[in-house]
């Protein structure tokens, strides 16, 4: 039924287009924008809305800003700025205009400013004393229509993850930084795991695919192993709608418009002690609301005025892009794939006004932003393919952090949505890459902990050394683990686990999904049943998530060529095993 209201042409959608008449999106934001690439504290990476299982009665939002941020990064790690604005805007009349805002201010202190250290001993806790950079935040509700500013909550930025050693118990240490708030709002400001997941090289690579049409993997996570900064609320309901109201489609109050920006001063000045003053009014510098809108569809010289524009003006500025979008012509010319003529009225609908009988507002205004209708409830068993697939609650109705937006749009961009296109190859296209690198967390704040800067992988192709070399300098022993014969006899003996790269080969990229939520490890043993490598342990969601093994031991020494392990298991039971070689 949706896939067939996709397709469905809104009298808005109709009305833009005649307006305009004479490039989707594949994903997010990383860079997007001339200005945004010098300005990186500024940048919006991604935007997620959606309503979780454990919180039905909540909206969740997460806002990421800060793109690619290498983990080992010391020894001034990533924040957010002390002199940046950072807002979560919302839409709940379907104008295109900005009625509610949610802001973010920082301060940081440093507790010893005569130390390089970040911390200056073991951190357990958000007060330690060892914790010497601290960063707090400000959270303001403004009621645009009402003209009020109100705080509603201060707290904590959890802080970044600087290694085992200085926070042996990182995960708990962040989750201790999440805030419940007066009114009910949960929020969560700190350092996790990007979890957009795209072959980013091959898409700006001519917009290519590693292995066509795109639906049988091989691609690489380009930003696999980086981390970004983020901010999570869980708003209740009622406090986002028009009328203050629970959502009700009878009362035209259940759909919302989101997007995020951040805000600068106008006026800044580079002071002779090489200290930075600003003033002036606020002036936005960045702004992401459905994925890659700016990245794929807006051109070069029009990039930094979508970051400082409001959706309201998106017809006039930018929607002749929209309706005969470059990617459309790109998967013609480079691929020979068929898609529908121009004005694409079909993408006017996903990315503009919302899809009729789904997300779309009543008396709607095109702008471009994340729609979601809140009467909708979670999905029993989530598709990555959201919408497409018949999950409507999923992308585009709202984003989830597991939602594969690069391979919807592309499949969108060929046309699926209009009678006649929804066939092969235009229903299979993708980037090869369907899984973040790390599970989400079952709970709030959802987002995955940040990689470990002692141990993270970058690309799924790239290896550190060369294995399999000199056998003295092979790792020939690993703690105790599993009795061979037991992993030898579960090898291959399910679907939750699989190798999708060569195998033989130098190390492996596994694909695995978990049922339930629970608590994961993924590991790595020799033919002796040591454990050579621990890829992951850490409480999970339900989902399909990757993971890398480099060919390396926990202490990076490269193991010999032979027979080794990969073994999954949930809440201490063994899911599934598959036999690896390197060569």
């Amino acid at each position: 039924m949706y896939r067939k209201t996709l397709a469905a042409l809104s009298i808005a959608a109709l009305s833009w287009a005649a307006a305009i008449a004479p490039a989707p999106a594949l994903a997010s934001s990383h860079s997007e924008a001339p200005g945004t690439s010098k300005d990186r504290l500024a940048d919006d990476t991604d935007l997620y809305a959606w309503v979780a299982a454990d919180a039905p009665d909540a909206v969740t939002i997460v806002g990421n800003w800060v793109p690619l941020i290498e983990p080992n990064s010391g020894p001034n790690f990533a924040g957010f700025d002390d002199n940046a604005h950072y807002y979560i805007n919302l839409d709940n009349v379907g104008d295109s205009k900005k009625h509610l805002r949610f802001e973010l201010t920082f301060s940081t202190t440093r507790q010893n400013p005569n130390t390089f250290l970040y911390n200056t001993g073991v951190v357990t806790s958000l007060t330690d004393p060892d914790l010497n950079v601290r960063q707090t935040w400000t959270l303001t509700r403004v009621d645009v229509d009402a003209h009020t500013e109100t705080v509603i909550g201060t707290g904590q930025v959890a802080p970044y993850f600087v290694g085992p050693v200085s926070m042996p118990d990182y995960p708990a240490l962040a989750q201790s930084a999440i805030q419940t708030l007066g009114d009910g709002t949960k929020v969560f400001v700190g350092p996790r795991d990007d979890p957009f997941f795209v072959d980013l090289a091959a898409v700006f690579d001519l917009l290519s695919i590693r292995k066509l049409p795109g639906n049988r993997g091989k691609g690489v996570d380009g930003v696999a192993g980086y981390n970004v900064m983020s901010v999570v609320l869980q708003i209740p309901k009622r406090l986002l709608t028009k009328d203050g109201m629970a959502p009700d489609p009878s009362r035209a109050n259940n759909v919302i418009g989101i997007w995020d920006t951040a805000e600068r001063l106008r006026n800044q000045t580079i002071n002779g002690d090489g200290t930075i003053s600003v003033s002036g009014p606020e002036q936005q510098v960045s702004r992401l609301g459905m994925p890659l809108v700016n990245e794929i569809v807006i051109p070069l010289a029009k990039k930094d005025l979508f970051n400082a524009s409001e959706p309201a003006n998106d017809v006039a500025n930018f929607g002749a892009f929209v309706v005969d979008p470059e990617p459309a012509r790109l998967l013609t010319a480079l691929f020979g794939i068929h898609v529908p003529p121009a004005p694409r009225n079909d993408l006017v609908t996903v990315f503009a006004t919302g899809v009729p009988g789904l997300n779309q507002p009543a008396n709607v205004s095109p702008g471009e932003m994340l729609r979601l209708n809140m009467s909708i409830p979670p999905a029993k068993k989530p598709n990555r393919l959201g919408v497409l697939a018949g999950d409507v609650a999923g992308f585009p109705n709202g984003r989830r952090l597991a939602d594969d937006v690069v391979d919807i749009e592309l499949r969108v961009v060929a046309g699926v949505l209009v009678p006649g296109f929804d066939v092969a190859p235009n229903n299979q296209v993708g980037d090869g890459v369907d899984a973040n690198d790390k599970p989400f967390l079952p709970y709030f704040p959802y987002v995955a902990p940040p990689q470990d800067p002692r141990d993270h992988e970058h690309h799924e192709t790239a290896h550190r050394r060369s294995l399999g070399g000199d056998d003295d300098d092979d790792l020939t022993s690993g703690s105790p683990g599993a009795d061979p014969a037991s992993l030898e006899a579960a090898a291959g003996s399910g679907p939750a686990l699989s190798v999708s790269s060569d195998n033989p080969g130098r190390g492996a990229v596994l694909q695995y999904t978990l049922p339930t939520n629970g608590r994961v490890s993924l590991a790595i043993f020799d033919a002796q049943g040591r454990v050579v490598r621990s890829l992951l342990n850490q409480d999970a969601a339900a989902g399909t998530f990757r993971a890398t093994w480099d060919g390396l031991g926990d202490h990076g020494e490269a193991v010999a060529r032979g027979l080794f392990f990969a073994q999954l298991t949930a809440d201490g039971k063994v899911v599934d095993t598959k036999k690896l070689v390197v060569r």
